[in-house]
C-alpha cells in the first residue's frame, strides 16, 4: 500500500506514463529528472556555442573590435585598436603574388597600404570581404593606394587559383596583391605585422591601414557598413600626409 501511494503522488505531481501504460517507481522518476536535467544543459551548451557562430558582424555593438572570429584565445594578439598613433615601420616581408612574381613588402615604400587575410575556398565571408575591397579601391582611386590581400590557405592558394580568384573581383594586379607562401610567413605578417590573428582556414575580416613609412595606422571591420566608412576616411587622412617615405628595408628591425 506505502508503494501504491507513492507512485499515485508522484504520478499528481509529474506523471511519466510510457506509451505501453507502463508507470515509473518514485526512483526512476528521480533517476529520469536528473538526466533530463543534464540533457537540457547539454543542449543549452549546444545552442550556445552555435549562437555565438551565428550572429551576423551588422548585428555587433559600435564599439565592437570585430566578431569572434577575430578574437584569439592563444598568445596571439587580438585585433588592433581601430584608430592608433604611428609605431615602428612593419619588418620586411617577401612571399609570391598571384601572377607568380615574387612580391617584396620593401615595394609599397612610400605608398598607403591595406592588409587583409581570406582564402579562395572560403564558404563564409570572404566574397563579401573581398568585394568591400574591391569598392574601396574604386572609390578611393589612387595609384599611391594599394591593397594586399594574404591567403591563410597557401596549399590550395596557389598563384594559378589567386589568379582566376582575382578576376572575380576585376582586381588590377598593380594596384590590389594577392600574396600566397609559407605559412609560417603569412601567420607571422598576420599576427605581427596585420596584428589579426591567423591560422589555416581562419581570419579575420578587418582590413588593416599602414602609412608611407609602412607604420600600421589603425584597422576596421570590412563587413560592418559604419565601420568601412571610418576605413576610407583613414586612408583618405593618411594619403594627404605629407611626411618623406622612408624605405621599410632600411628602418624596421628584421626582416620576416
Amino acid at each position: 500500500m506505502l508503494m501504491q501511494a507513492t507512485k499515485l503522488e508522484v504520478m499528481a505531481i509529474n506523471p511519466c506514463v510510457l506509451h505501453s501504460g507502463q508507470v515509473f517507481s518514485a526512483s526512476g522518476i528521480a533517476h529520469l529528472q536528473v538526466w533530463r536535467v543534464v540533457a537540457a544543459s547539454f543542449v543549452l551548451v549546444l545552442v550556445s556555442g552555435c549562437g555565438t557562430s551565428l550572429q551576423s558582424p551588422s548585428a555587433a555593438p559600435a564599439s565592437s573590435q570585430g566578431s569572434l572570429q577575430q578574437q584569439s584565445t592563444s598568445d596571439e594578439p587580438l585585433p588592433a585598436p581601430e584608430s592608433m598613433p604611428p609605431g615602428e615601420p612593419a619588418a620586411r616581408f617577401q612571399l609570391t603574388d598571384q601572377q607568380g612574381d615574387a612580391f617584396d613588402s620593401a615595394s609599397l615604400a612610400g605608398k598607403v597600404w591595406m592588409g587583409s587575410v581570406f582564402f579562395s575556398n572560403c564558404p563564409g565571408p570572404c566574397f563579401r570581404e573581398n568585394q568591400a575591397i574591391t569598392d574601396i579601391l574604386r572609390e578611393i582611386d589612387d595609384p599611391d593606394f594599394i591593397a594586399v590581400s594574404l591567403t591563410c590557405d597557401p596549399e590550395n592558394d596557389t598563384p594559378e587559383v589567386l589568379s582566376h580568384y582575382a578576376e572575380r573581383f576585376e582586381a588590377d594586379p598593380a594596384r590590389w596583391k594577392f600574396l600566397t607562401g609559407d605559412m609560417d610567413v603569412i601567420k607571422q605578417v598576420g599576427t605581427k605585422t596585420f596584428l589579426l590573428p591567423v591560422e589555416i582556414g581562419v581570419h579575420s575580416e578587418r582590413g588593416a591601414v599602414f602609412d608611407r613609412q609602412g607604420r600600421l595606422r589603425g584597422s576596421y571591420h570590412l563587413l560592418q557598413e559604419d565601420r568601412v566608412k571610418r576605413l576610407k576616411k583613414l586612408i583618405r587622412e593618411v594619403l594627404a600626409e605629407e611626411e618623406a617615405a622612408e624605405s621599410p628595408a632600411e628602418s624596421p628591425g628584421e626582416a620576416l
